[in-house]
């Protein structure tokens, strides 16, 4: 396993000047008290593509955000597959499974250049006993993950190809705008091997539905370049509610 970038750097970016601030764990915290919770994180080198976070059944012993590039999270299956479990954004918590059983469940890897902002749970701990906001917004973090692991479920159980990959790009056009990007024109971190492996799909069939919603005109694809070209569509082949097509069309 490579190293955990938990080397602090001078010079960093501390939490009150990132742009991340007001989707990560500052949201729950005044512009003073955030100063207390920037003292605690460990900040390091950038990890690199193939590079892990974590390994699958190391002690559990910190939380982390992804200050940019992108992170999966998998788990070795019986076959000694790899199973993807999870994509995590800029802004995005992980590591929060291993808090029950004190390893983690999962290996975290880099798919791409990462920076990562490394939290230790035990002082996160502390922490949130002197700030309940910050308690709750963690409670509000795992709330988040059981019910998006509770739509994975949904979606690997009940929809066909097509349903699955219109609601994976719904899913990250979302996310996207919650972070100021484009919500129509984005890359994707992950390759079509990965995202198959995610959405239970053969690397075949996800090119195949790449290829049959670029010739219906619902997006436009180069490599990992995407373009939601009728994002009405999408969103109704998706199974979207008013409110997630509102999140598409009004693009930031």
């Amino acid at each position: 396993m490579t190293s955990k970038p938990n080397v602090r750097q001078p010079g960093h970016v501390a939490c009150r000047d990132c742009s991340l601030s007001s989707l990560c764990l500052p949201l729950a915290l005044s512009l003073q008290d955030i100063d207390q919770l920037d003292r605690i994180i460990k900040r390091g080198r950038p990890l690199k593509k193939g590079e892990h976070l974590f390994l699958e059944g190391d002690p559990f012993t910190s939380v982390f955000a992804v200050r940019s590039g992108a992170i999966k999270t998998y788990t070795a299956t019986n076959e000694g597959e790899e199973q993807i479990t999870s994509f995590y954004l800029p802004s995005e918590i992980l590591g929060l499974s291993g808090m029950d059983t004190d390893v983690y469940p999962v290996s975290a890897q880099a798919m791409e250049t990462t920076m990562i902002c490394e939290i230790p749970f035990d002082q996160l701990e502390t922490l949130s006993d002197r700030f309940p906001e910050l308690r709750r917004h963690m409670m509000r973090l795992m709330s988040k993950k059981i019910r998006e692991d509770q739509q994975m479920m949904m979606l690997l159980s009940k929809k066909n190809a097509d349903e699955r990959i219109a609601t994976f790009l719904i899913n990250l056009a979302s996310r996207f705008r919650r972070r100021g990007f484009s919500s129509q024109s984005f890359r994707l971190s992950m390759s079509r091997n990965e995202m198959g492996n995610y959405l239970g799909l053969a690397v075949e069939t996800v090119s195949r539905v790449f290829t049959r919603f670029q010739k219906n005109g619902l997006i436009f694809a180069v490599g990992k370049e995407i373009e939601i070209r009728d994002p009405v569509q999408l969103c109704s082949l998706a199974g979207g509610k008013s409110v997630d097509l509102e999140q598409i069309i009004s693009t930031a």
